[in-house]
């Protein structure tokens, strides 16, 4: 072929659109619950609000974003996660002034030059939640809560929350300090992108995907162990909550995310017995990101769920999701009189709010019908020459294959009814 879609990208056919809408049905739905607002970013930003917020250490800020100067000079880098425009817009927009916090979701496209994998691609699409303005660890459950609800609101299964705190700027240099010293020992062990994140970003040695760094993690010290009075009483708050909650967690001392800006509260939500590229939603606190953009120090929370893989343990779990309705009405006719007469009836039928598909060409009646049914069309109206002058269509249930003749005047209200 000529062209195809380029490496990491992908179309979303017609026939798979029902689990997309599916998604964003649901997404609103859960908005709604918590009372969620939504917000939609532009698809590229200033270059430098990224390597700010996410790190210029991480993989991400390094390795994975799609960067480029426009004519003006200006450096632009195509979004590569949500949660750094919206903060953007709440400073941008003065929605400090708002009742705190202040909820708003997005839908989005999401660009990352990263090897596609089951899932995800360089171009994918997410959804997130973010909660701006509060401390509150109630507040932490509600969101975990909300992730968790959303998922069984697709009927989700076997699903496993992992959770932990990092700490926070007071109490984080200790934690780093024990890292630093513990991986020292470890140094040959380690792949090359781990040796430099031990000198620059020792945190994320944690999150790293190998195999070998990853038996080296499992004996490494624990943030918990390191918190401060005021981030251990936060994570033992909201351990309360979630049992409140009825949620099933298991505390991770692994789990740090990949992005720079969380602190406190990290969680994530995967299937069970899943590999370390099968989650589903993760997120957690970020309560210096809005200062580090030039805000007043402003905590808040958040979370994002790529659809992609949403959709994949949908099709895993063989989740049945409802079709989209397609029109239910097939005009077919029968000669160049009854033709100008279906294209008038199918004008009325659409005006009237019924959705039509029109035969077209020349096609023999049994064609017609056959297209009628392959489209899954509920009714066939059947127009020829003998109906045009008798001002009349025949109207046939595709599903029993019982037919009557029907006045025009009468057609709208039986299709209504």
């Amino acid at each position: 072929m000529l062209y195809q879609a380029p490496r990491g990208t992908s179309d979303i056919l017609p026939q798979e659109q029902a689990h997309w809408r599916y998604i964003e049905q649901k997404v609103a739905e859960i908005a709604r619950l918590y009372g969620y607002e939504r917000i939609d970013a532009p698809a590229f930003e200033d270059t430098r609000l990224f390597a700010r917020s996410v790190g210029e250490d991480t993989d991400i800020v390094k390795k994975e974003m799609y960067t480029f100067q426009d004519r003006g000079g200006n450096q632009l880098t195509l979004r590569p996660e949500g949660t750094a425009p919206v903060c953007r817009a709440y400073l941008e927009h003065g929605m400090k002034n708002r009742p705190q916090p202040v909820k708003l979701y997005y839908i989005a496209s999401i660009f990352r030059y990263e090897r596609p994998q089951a899932g995800r691609y360089r171009q994918h699409y997410q959804f997130g939640y973010e909660a701006i303005g509060d401390d509150d660890p109630a507040l932490d459950g509600e969101v975990i809560d909300m992730a968790w609800r959303f998922l069984a609101s697709v009927d989700l299964a076997k699903l496993s929350l992992q959770l932990n705190s990092i700490g926070c700027k007071k109490c984080r240099p200790g934690y780093i300090a024990a890292l630093k010293s513990y991986y020292a020992g470890h140094t040959k062990e380690l792949c090359p992108d781990c040796k430099t994140r031990l000198k620059r970003n020792p945190l994320r040695l944690l999150d790293c995907k190998k195999p070998s760094c990853q038996l080296v993690a499992e004996s490494a010290p624990k943030s918990a162990d390191y918190l401060c009075p005021e981030c251990a009483g936060h994570f033992k708050q909201l351990k309360r909550y979630l049992e409140l909650l009825g949620l099933p967690f298991a505390v991770n001392h692994h789990l740090v995310r990949g992005l720079d800006y969380y602190t406190r509260t990290v969680f994530e939500i995967l299937p069970q017995g899943g590999g370390a590229q099968s989650t589903l939603v993760g997120g957690g606190r970020y309560d210096d990101l809005i200062e580090e953009l030039g805000g007043k120090p402003t905590p808040a929370l958040g979370f994002a769920a790529g659809i992609e893989r949403i959709i994949l343990n949908l099709k895993k779990q063989k989740v049945a999701v409802p079709a989209l309705p397609g029109p239910r009405v097939f005009i077919a006719y029968l000669g160049d009189e009854a033709k100008e007469g279906a294209l008038k009836l199918a004008a009325a039928l659409r005006g009237a709010g019924i959705g039509v598909i029109e035969a077209l060409g020349g096609k023999s009646l049994k064609a017609q019908l056959r297209q009628a049914n392959n489209l899954g069309s509920r009714y066939a109206v059947i127009i020829g020459e003998e109906e045009v002058k008798a001002g009349t269509v025949i109207l046939r249930d595709m599903v029993s294959s019982e037919q009557k003749s029907v006045a025009v005047g009468k057609l709208q209200g039986l299709l209504k009814e």
